[in-house]
């Protein structure tokens, strides 16, 4: 798989990496076994970038990370690019999140993940989201310090606007940062974008296949009801889902007429906006992970891309991209 530069400074990692939330339970249960079956398929592939955080599963997702490491050993520790995040509370009581960005905080939490990953320094370590009372340069700071004790090799940032990591970056280069991405989410392109594109910071896009709206078997009614967060996202709720699964059967058609699947062309598009850009797609399926690398080999022309923005024009979703309780965190913008 042809590779990209991650930050400003590499290292090189595939353009399709794996978003290990999902090994989390977060969309269905799962085990190590497929866990580590997704592991290796991602070698199998050139796949090397893993993508986590403490949160996903309390732990859950590191801890099976960790576990596979542990099980092949430092050869294969050294074939991957490992990112996790900190920053992320919510009160035992109210249940309501809120953002922890201290120096002891995010220390703590950092020790905590290298714990769990078996692994004395992660490649790429993020602040998941920004506490807004504490200036981006004091964070940033921290996050440095952690680079010169030899715990983390770069850092990030996930869901912040342009002019945090331009005030971020004025400070430290920072090597990425995370945000929703896609074809149904298309907010990065009004600002964001060019802003990773001038400074050389990586767009690291997650959920580029839309939650699987851009997929070529969208969640149902059924699959939805079992999944609580998409129970509560607003483009998975009462008649929006029906009327998405509907909007995305051009876009379903376009791609099997090109001869691929509907997650490798949404894939295609995402790269194809900017070379800074690196895709996180999730999933518990060895054959979906197949489908998703595809994209990376896709070479998309001028007029394959204005085939796919006739079939999903911009604003096409039905609903907006999270809930009000969802949105507690990341910075609008533009």
């Amino acid at each position: 798989m042809n590779t990209r530069m991650l930050g400003a400074a590499g290292p090189m990692v595939a353009p399709v990496g794996i978003g290990a939330m999902s090994f989390a339970g977060v969309y269905g249960q799962t085990s190590d076994q497929e866990a580590h079956a997704i592991l290796d398929a991602a070698l199998e592939l050139g796949i090397n970038h893993i993508d986590t955080s403490n949160v996903y599963g309390m732990g859950q997702s590191e801890k099976m990370i960790g576990s596979y490491l542990a099980k092949h050993g430092p050869a294969v520790r050294d074939q991957f690019v490992i990112a996790t995040k900190a920053g992320i509370m919510r009160d035992p009581d109210s249940g309501v999140r809120y953002f922890n960005n201290s120096r002891d905080h995010l220390a703590a939490e950092l020790d905590g993940s290298l714990k769990r990953l078996g692994t004395d320094c992660v490649d790429l370590f993020y602040v998941h989201r920004r506490q807004a009372d504490v200036e981006i340069e004091d964070v940033t700071h921290t996050l440095a310090s952690f680079i010169a004790d030899g715990k983390i090799r770069a850092f990030g940032y996930s869901e912040i606007a342009p002019t945090s990591l331009r005030r971020a970056n004025a400070v430290h280069p920072v090597a990425a940062v995370q945000s929703e991405y896609s074809l149904s989410t298309r907010y990065a392109q009004l600002g964001l974008v060019q802003e990773c594109d001038r400074s050389g910071t990586s767009l690291v896009a997650f959920s580029p296949v839309g939650r699987g709206l851009l997929t070529d078997t969208p969640p149902d009614r059924a699959r939805v009801d079992k999944i609580p967060f998409l129970q509560s996202n607003p483009r998975f709720m009462g008649s929006n889902l029906a009327a998405n699964i509907a909007a995305v059967k051009p876009f379903q058609q376009l791609a099997a007429d090109m001869g691929t699947s509907s997650a490798a062309l949404a894939i295609a598009w995402l790269l194809a906006q900017s070379d800074r850009v690196i895709t996180i797609p999730g999933t518990r399926s060895v054959s979906h992970l197949g489908e998703l690398a595809a994209g990376a080999e896709l070479k998309l022309s001028q007029d394959d891309l204005a085939r796919i923005n006739v079939a999903l024009p911009v604003g096409w979703a039905h609903g907006d991209r999270y809930s009000v309780d969802q949105w507690n965190g990341p910075e609008k913008y533009s």
